[in-house]
């Protein structure tokens, strides 16, 4: 039965996650995790968890995290991740809209009154404390306001079934109102083998979790697709640059996945001598530049196999194959398990190498929004096909090629500029670490081009030397008409680059001049 009570695939003894705490890591076999999620789900169920019960879980990634996932999807709760760093004002916005029934804190969260305490309060949704016990060996459930759950009793301990919504998470909302996507154990499931079977995922792979638990990322490829191919994973609480490696060598890993913003930071930081043995790093959820391909290949002597993701559909919906087979920088690939076409704007198919919108179709893709139908009423073509509001091509190899966002593609006078071609153009001038394209308004031809440029370390490069240089690679219309400087790209908690909010936040400088 396609659940997520059957997730846990590896052989009893065999290690299934390793916490690298100091002094002592916390190492468990599968056994002790079909154990422990079996308790934690008995726990919940005492206190009022039941079939589509959401249970927010605002703890770092932690074995107490995927316990407490594990069991409220077995209980039939929907598990609804948050990232522990939101101020209060966000956990409101999130508690409220999920209509969370239970809230889960780390230890001590509730003695400081933290933000996700006190946003729970608001909206009356039993708070618990959830942390590692290392005296008990036991994943605690430490309840200390029972809020609207107060007088529900004890529930009965229940089984999945695979149409139950296991998990809902926010789309991030980049023109509107975020969107609840709710997913179920089918959808994951689907994803799960999808994941394995793309990367030959065995039991003697072990995945280094560096991708945050309340993004599908981790929880699909990081977590869940591990743990379904009866591997393992080493499961730090952050990312650290200075701690990766180590841990990958100290307790044995042999592949990761991150985002390019993640990649970018290793490659800054000391290469580890003698290399691990990495059978392949695989880079998802924004662009990867072929700059930053090639320069992890080179690095780290693995193949790089870069990825097309999204949370409407589970997660994977294409990627570049392992050796021997072709992958191609630039490219996300080929569909995994899923059906990937272009369409037109009437929802036609178009000719290989016809540029349209990219969409889906597979039992890893939602069935819709939560309690949006003007959103449900466009987000699918005729056929079934799940529109991915991106732009792209199939190339004489079938494999996908995105050329933008729709909503975010530069209309300078009716020329369409993709910023991805932009951004991958710009980051192999030598001076530049990290660019970022974008439209800005323009009197005469309604958009042109900006772009933000972080530079590398002790690096000079003036607006005029640089817009030079692209125009000797790119058509004239493509030149960036405002260039601007920064030493940081914003970024989101997981470490996304999402044009909108650099945009915002480059010409909010100019505001600020105009001001002065």
């Amino acid at each position: 039965m396609a659940t997520l009570q059957t997730a846990i695939q590896g052989a009893a003894g065999s290690v299934a996650v390793i916490v690298p705490s100091r002094p002592d890591p916390v190492v468990v076999t599968n056994r002790d995790l079909v154990a422990e999620v079996s308790s934690f789900q008995q726990k919940l169920a005492a206190v009022g968890i039941a079939k589509g019960s959401p249970v927010s879980i605002a703890t770092v990634n932690s074995y107490e995290f995927i316990v407490s996932f594990l069991a409220t999807s077995w209980q039939r709760g929907i598990a609804a991740p948050l990232n522990p760093a939101y101020k209060q004002e966000e956990f409101e916005f999130y508690i409220d809209d999920v209509k969370s029934a239970i809230v889960l804190v780390p230890r001590g969260a509730y003695q400081s009154g933290s933000p996700a305490v006190k946003a729970a309060r608001k909206f009356k949704a039993a708070i618990a404390e959830c942390y590692w016990d290392p005296a008990k060996k036991k994943v605690a459930l430490d309840v200390k306001e029972l809020g609207q759950l107060q007088g529900k009793g004890k529930q009965p301990v229940l089984k999945p079934e695979p149409e139950d919504i296991a998990l809902v998470l926010h789309t991030s909302g980049t023109t509107s109102r975020p969107k609840v996507v709710p997913l179920s154990h089918r959808n994951l499931t689907r994803t799960m083998k999808n994941i394995r079977d793309t990367y030959q995922l065995t039991a003697q792979d072990r995945t280094m979790l560096v991708m945050p638990l309340f993004h599908v990322h981790g929880l699909l490829c990081g977590l869940l697709a591990p743990l379904f191919s009866g591997g393992s994973m080493v499961v730090p609480t952050k990312f650290s640059a200075t701690e990766f490696w180590q841990d990958f060598i100290t307790y044995k890993a042999n592949w990761y996945t991150a985002v390019p913003t993640i990649h970018q930071i290793l490659l800054k930081n000391p290469t580890p001598s003698p290399l691990p043995s990495i059978r392949f790093i695989r880079s998802c959820s924004s662009p990867l530049s072929p700059t930053v391909f090639h320069a992890l290949e080179k690095t780290y002597k693995a193949p790089v196999l870069e990825a097309y993701a999204m949370t409407e559909a589970a997660h994977q919906m294409t990627s570049n194959p392992l050796p021997p087979h072709k992958r191609k920088p630039g490219t996300v690939g080929l569909g995994q398990g899923v059906d990937v076409v272009i369409l037109n704007d009437a929802g036609d198919v178009l000719p290989q190498g016809a540029e349209g919108e990219i969409c889906i179709r597979g039992d890893n893709v939602t069935k819709g929004y939560l309690n949006n139908a003007e959103a449900n009423k466009t987000a699918f073509a005729k056929n079934g096909y799940f529109r991915t509001g991106d732009q792209g091509k199939k190339d004489a190899d079938g494999y996908v090629v995105i050329t933008g966002r729709i909503k975010e593609l530069i209309n300078k006078g009716g020329e369409k500029i993709s910023p991805i071609e932009l951004d991958n153009v710009l980051a192999r001038h030598p001076a530049v670490s990290e660019a970022v394209s974008f439209a800005i308004p323009d009197d005469l031809y309604g958009q042109d081009v900006a772009v933000a440029i972080v530079l590398k370390p002790g690096a000079r490069l003036a607006q005029d030397e640089l817009k030079k240089w692209v125009a000797d690679k790119l058509a004239k219309f493509k030149v960036p008409k405002k260039v601007y400087f920064t030493d940081n790209m914003p970024k989101t908690a997981t470490g996304k680059i999402q044009r909108r909010i650099v945009a915002e936040t480059m010409q909010k400088q100019d505001d600020l001049k105009a001001k002065l």
